[in-house]
């Protein structure tokens, strides 16, 4: 097989592990009353199957970035992929709510291993722009539509096979990249020697960003201004304080805080944090907007997705070719404007609502400019970064969805759910008053999303897509499986 062949077969199987950990951020959301049901979760309780994953992914992903270029990306890769197949199976199969719990964390944490280890892979095969451009839409549609497609997976497998398969279904494909990777992923990109990982840096840094996507995951019961809440932040704060003093003393630090003097991945990734605000919140509302306004059973929410999964791949695919002729700001821009103009749309949505004249459009037009936005906004976060630390801007990029995520959904829920107290108190039906809530969490959104773009228009250099790796990522070489 030709090396060129062998580098798109190894993309695809990386592809197909981070369509899989996007996935399990979403395919639970129709399924969790069904689980609730089976397992007798509370109604606090349940909250849980979805936040112990997120405060698991988002609170490792450091490490697991910084063990990729430390002790080898492929063996940090398959390590991940061992937790959360493992993890996986015991989801599907746990019979309590804690057991559920703990194996949903256990798999958030296969997940901050694979997906920095997975990126960094992508990086270092991929050197060419033009070609880098390409991988990346690819894993911008897969990483799009993987949202997207959980939520339509989910309701299908739990109205058909049962709730168990949303998590079981990850096994065949987990199996399948266990097989092909040794075969396919380059061995290299660890230290040579002893490499030494940082010890107080990783508890430091683990430990602060778990408690603050778990302050910020924990607003929708606790509020903004409890007790609880702000010695979370406060004790979050104090933590990454002390990492940072930490990573300035190291001789062998977590992060090298020389990456945050490279301007395009810096400002791409504080780009990503708030844009992540917005489209992790609008999946979130969709759904709940279609089963309790629209009054859909799981399913038909679920299919519902099936045209925004389609259009981000879609529009990811396309958008490759775009950042190569426009350059990455330009693109970057356009998308996030794009994805604006879309989450301004759906605030528009009606209580007595249909799919086609409330849901089809703006999901085109989300899914159009968050496509091109992603997959400019991946590239610049791996641009100009040396090869020893591209696991590390894996892992970044990781973090600054994740955070920007939790941060946004805790945010607009709250927001959301002021509105909504507030309609059902001057006396506003049901669906009316949780409509006015949806549509202010998409308005808010859609100023997340705009908000992001005008830091891009003013922070972002000005580079064409085919000039974008000024300090060249050196390639590690594709083996032959020979």
């Amino acid at each position: 097989m030709k090396i060129l062949d062998r580098r798109w077969a190894v993309l695809a199987l990386l592809a197909a592990t981070q369509f899989i950990v996007v996935l399990d951020m979403t395919i639970v959301n129709v399924a969790l009353p069904a689980i609730g049901t089976s397992l007798h979760f509370t109604d606090q309780g349940l909250s849980w199957v979805v936040n112990a994953y997120v405060l698991a992914f988002g609170g490792f992903l450091l490490l697991g970035g910084r063990a990729a270029d430390l002790f080898g990306r492929r063996r940090v890769f398959m390590a991940g992929l061992l937790v959360f197949a493992l993890a996986s199976l015991a989801n599907g199969a746990a019979p309590t709510a804690g057991l559920l719990i703990a194996s949903r964390a256990l798999q958030g944490v296969g997940g901050a291993l694979l997906a920095p280890a997975a990126l960094s892979l992508v990086a270092t095969v991929f050197t060419e722009p033009a070609e880098r451009n390409t991988a990346m839409g690819v894993w911008g549609a897969v990483a799009g539509g993987g949202g997207a497609a959980g939520v339509l997976l989910g309701g299908v497998l739990t109205n058909t096979v049962g709730w168990p398969w949303i998590f079981w279904v990850n096994a065949p494909v987990a199996l399948v990249v266990a097989l092909l990777a040794p075969r396919l992923l380059p061995a290299g990109g660890g230290e040579q020697g002893h490499p030494r990982l940082d010890l107080p840096g990783a508890v430091t840094v683990t430990a602060g960003l778990s408690l603050l996507v778990f302050a910020l995951v924990g607003t929708q019961e606790a509020g903004w201004i409890s007790v609880r809440t702000i010695g979370f932040l406060l004790t979050a704060a104090v933590l990454l304080g002390v990492f940072v003093v930490i990573e300035i003393r190291s001789p062998a630090p977590l992060v090298h805080f020389r990456f945050f003097r490279m301007r395009v991945p810096t400002v791409a990734n504080i780009a990503l944090l708030i844009f992540g605000a917005g489209m992790f919140s609008m999946l979130y509302f969709l759904s709940l907007y279609m089963q309790q306004a629209l009054h859909y059973p799981p399913l038909a929410a679920g299919l519902a997705f099936l045209p925004q999964a389609v259009c981000v791949m879609i529009f990811a695919q396309i958008s490759a070719r775009v950042v190569t002729k426009m350059g990455l700001k330009t693109a970057m821009v356009t998308g996030l404007v794009l994805a604006a103009a879309g989450l301004g749309w759906f605030s528009q949505v009606s209580p007595t609502g249909s799919f086609l004249a409330d849901i089809l459009g703006p999901s085109i037009v989300v899914s159009a400019g968050g496509g091109l936005a992603s997959v400019a906004i991946n590239i610049s976060a791996v641009t100009a970064v040396p090869a020893a630390d591209s696991g590390l801007a894996g892992g970044l990029v990781n973090v600054s969805q994740q955070v920007g995520s939790a941060l946004g959904l805790a945010i607009l829920a709250t927001l959301a759910s002021t509105r909504t107290h507030a309609l059902l108190a001057a006396g506003a039906s049901d669906p009316v008053a949780l409509t006015g809530g949806f549509r202010l969490g998409f308005l808010v959104g859609a100023s997340f999303a705009l908000a992001a773009a005008i830091i891009c228009v003013i922070w972002m250099p000005n580079q064409k897509g085919r000039t974008t790796v000024p300090q060249p990522v050196v390639a590690e070489p594709v083996p032959s499986g020979r």
